[in-house]
């Protein structure tokens, strides 16, 4: 056990999440006398991925999630979808006695060759071993995406004692290898932007939110900033409100985007505006799209530097004043309907940007958070965290969120439902007040209302709560309060600064978006 954990240490694990099994005894034993990283302990594989999966985004370093069996890693497979999509080293441990089990059938025993497909490789280990007959965990995880190591453990030939307390973790893996030319993106800026130009901002970690800034202040063209960005605030000035509706009615000539894939509906119109011109700067490397464009992969701070200068566009189609008389008209109506959704997730949000850090989990709040959510405060801490579905966001929240001494999150009804054991892990937190909105959303039929007259639809589409929020907060231990009006949240003026707060919000179902 030693050359393993001294390997994961010397690749840059601090964190490793624990999941109860009988073959992991040796292992946990052994981590329980090193000192230098730190161990969590949760029960539902499913979470502990996604939770794993939340420390890996908060802290910019690998972490191991070990599997409980080899069938129960199987449960881990969304999480690493995830990771694999978001380029973040999550690594998955499963382990088996010397001789394997696999194709026997024998209880919780499962093949573990390549049980992510293409979304994790699988590494074999066998165990015990010296550090040099590992692996370079070094290598392997520098490229960002998620690993398997399957080990095979003889624990009778395991060494009766290792000097754990030797072990000392490395800094994080360097960043990913830059990859493509950025000859045709710096061709486009000087000698084409001005035909029309729109930067496109996807979701950002906080080390890439500075040279996405410098570019978009550089440019001066419109903006469509997802609030994952981190940059939706600072961007006031230039950003297109509505500008999904816009930008679809009359799309731009080029289309400059940093950051991970955006889930706006202007992203995926581009699919069918082949006119458009696209251009990606990404840390992933994903294009987003099925047709033609130019994706450049690698550390956003290298690729400004080596753009060189930038010249001055502006708003070249004069976009952003259709975009302030649309604010204008979003503002009136927001006044007009308090009680609407809309306005909830607005009111909501001005309490939210106070916190350390903020996550947002579903299609319908992701959508609406981008549309209505305060535009003052800059919130540099937001995950969107459904991108890949609706999977353990709770979670990876609390993974986000497990030092934080204010964190919220909102999601819809249904994905919290998804993902009910994941308050288990707030006792192992460090303390600070975290609260949880849930926007009622009558089981997605607020947000289906083209099946109504059709009983068979809305019995396959809409998914009733079977339980209600208050009986889920009890069963939390957590503080209930069901919303209807901004005068509502008022009560969270008078929180404690330590405990878990379970928000209803109950917008007005006769109001239509």
């Amino acid at each position: 056990m030693f050359s393993l954990i001294s390997c994961s240490a010397m690749a840059g694990v601090a964190e490793w999440v624990c999941c109860p099994g009988e073959l992991n005894a040796p292992l946990y034993r052994a981590l329980a006398d090193c000192p230098a990283v730190h161990r969590w302990s949760v029960a539902d594989d499913r979470s502990a991925a996604f939770f794993a999966l939340g420390r890996v985004q908060a802290t910019g370093r690998p972490v191991v999630v070990v599997a409980g069996s080899g069938s129960s890693a199987a449960a881990m497979t969304p999480a690493v979808i995830h990771a694999y999509y978001h380029r973040r080293p999550l690594v998955v441990l499963t382990m088996d006695s010397a001789g394997g089990c696999g194709g026997t059938g024998a209880p919780q025993c499962v093949e573990q060759e390549a049980l992510f497909g293409m979304y994790a490789p699988t590494v074999e280990l066998n165990l015990p071993c010296p550090v040099s007959d590992l692996p370079n965990l070094v290598e392997e995880l520098g490229e960002g995406f998620p690993l398997h190591l399957h080990v095979r453990l003889d624990a009778a030939a395991e060494p009766p004692y290792s000097d754990f307390s030797a072990i000392e973790v490395n800094g994080p893996p360097p960043a990913p290898r830059f990859r493509g030319s950025l000859a045709e993106v710096a061709q486009m800026l000087r000698f084409r932007s001005m035909e029309g130009l729109v930067l496109v901002i996807g979701s950002l970690d906080p080390d890439e939110q500075e040279p996405a800034l410098w570019l978009a202040r550089t440019l001066r063209v419109p903006v469509l900033a997802e609030a994952s960005s981190g940059l939706r605030e600072e961007l006031a000035g230039c950003l297109l409100h509505g500008g999904d509706e816009m930008l679809i009615q009359n799309p731009p000539r080029h289309v400059l985007r940093v950051g991970d894939v955006p889930t706006g509906a202007f992203w995926k119109a581009l699919e069918n505006l082949p006119q458009t011109s696209v251009c990606s700067l990404t840390r992933t490397g994903f294009s987003g799209l099925s047709r033609k464009s130019n994706v450049v992969e690698g550390e956003l701070e290298q690729m400004m530097k080596a753009l060189g200068d930038v010249p001055h566009v502006g708003d070249t189609e004069r976009l952003l004043p259709q975009s302030r008389r649309m604010s204008n008209k979003m503002e009136e109506l927001l006044l007009g309907y308090p009680e609407s959704a809309e306005a909830m997730v607005r009111a909501f949000s001005h309490r939210a940007c106070l916190a350390d850090v903020i996550c947002v989990g579903s299609a319908t709040t992701m959508r609406l958070w981008n549309r209505f959510a305060q535009s003052q405060v800059n919130t540099p801490y937001l995950r969107d965290l459904h991108s890949t579905g609706a999977d353990g966001v709770l979670s990876a929240f609390l993974g986000n969120a497990a030092d934080a001494s204010m964190a919220c999150c909102l999601v819809g009804d249904l994905t919290l439902l998804r993902d009910i054991n994941a308050a288990a892990i707030i006792p192992q937190l460090t303390p600070g007040l975290r609260i949880i909105a849930v926007l009622n959303n009558e089981g997605a039929a607020a947000s289906l209302r083209d099946t109504a007259g059709d009983p068979e639809m809305e019995r396959l589409l809409v998914q009733p709560q079977p339980f209600r929020m208050e009986e889920i907060a009890r069963l939390w231990g957590a503080e209930y309060y069901a919303i209807h009006s901004d005068a509502d949240l008022e009560v969270l003026d008078s929180l404690t600064s330590n405990g878990l707060v379970l928000l209803e919000l109950i917008p007005d179902g006769s109001i239509t978006h």
